[in-house]
């Protein structure tokens, strides 16, 4: 698997039928095909021939303390087995309760109750797939004052005790480290080399009381800074480059995954 990729959206669809682009792997957004027909399925079909696929799930909330509804494990197996995608992954959140299900990535409290309970539903994923997934860190807008587990090892005992992989999202570290202090350097170093699969780059927005995580601007210096830092620590890992908000030309995405791997050159000539 060449080590950078980016994320397929729809915006760029075309421009990837047209003709084979220099990027190592695409990743999409599990929900997006969960469909049994339509176009978004068909392009996947037919980009799957020329690209290894990773299969990035938003919507499990794994870390919910209400149990998944609405079928959707299944609908996540059928799409697996159908498309056979290189990585799976899904997020270090929660999402339902009190009779809803939020639309977004809300943090989990960093306690032993949480990491009991996100490694049985972990763990309980990975036996209705039949596979290893990866769980991404997010990024928060505050801290609870329950937590009294350090992010990094938190992520480190999930992946120890369920033995699911790490993706290592940068950018989120980033922001969680300018809007609640933490230390994006000591979080890495909390987790174990070998278990970091996959790593995330995408931009962010500084406003005025705090850092928001939009996907939708360039990789910031300081990012790429922290992304140097990881490639000295966990090697050169397949590193995807996101964007979801104000989705630019396909070249700008390019130039960036370019950059990626520059970087990656550079760390393995050191």
């Amino acid at each position: 698997m060449d080590p950078v990729g980016v994320g397929l959206r729809a915006a760029h669809y075309e421009d990837f039928l047209a003709r084979k682009r220099d990027v190592g792997w695409l990743e999409v957004h599990s929900e997006n095909y969960f469909g049994a027909g339509g176009y978004d399925l068909h392009v996947l079909n037919r980009l799957r021939a020329d690209y290894p696929i990773s299969a990035h799930g938003v919507g499990l909330a794994l870390g919910s303390a209400a149990p998944e509804a609405g079928g959707h494990v299944a609908k996540l197996k059928r799409l697996v087995d159908a498309i056979e995608p290189t990585f799976v992954s899904e997020h270090l959140c929660w999402g339902r309760g009190f009779g809803r299900h939020f639309n977004d990535l809300l943090p989990l409290p960093y306690t032993e109750e949480a990491l009991a309970l996100m490694s049985a539903r972990v763990s309980q994923l990975q036996e209705a797939l039949g596979r290893r997934i990866l769980v991404e860190n997010v990024s928060s807008y505050l801290e609870y004052r329950a937590s009294d587990i350090a992010e990094g090892e938190f992520i480190a005992e999930l992946s120890r005790r369920s033995g699911c992989g790490v993706l290592l999202d940068v950018n989120n570290l980033y922001v969680n480290q300018l809007n609640n202090g933490s230390d994006a350097l000591e979080a890495m170093g909390a987790i174990a080399p070998g278990s970091v699969a996959e790593i995330h780059l995408a931009g962010h927005l500084v406003a005025p009381h705090c850092v928001v995580d939009t996907h939708g601007e360039r990789v910031a210096e300081p990012v790429w800074a922290l992304y140097r830092a990881a490639l000295e620590r966990f090697g050169t890992v397949p590193t995807l480059i996101e964007w979801d908000t104000d989705i630019p030309p396909l070249e700008v995405l390019l130039g960036e995954a370019r950059h990626a791997r520059a970087l990656q050159a550079e760390a393995c000539c050191v």
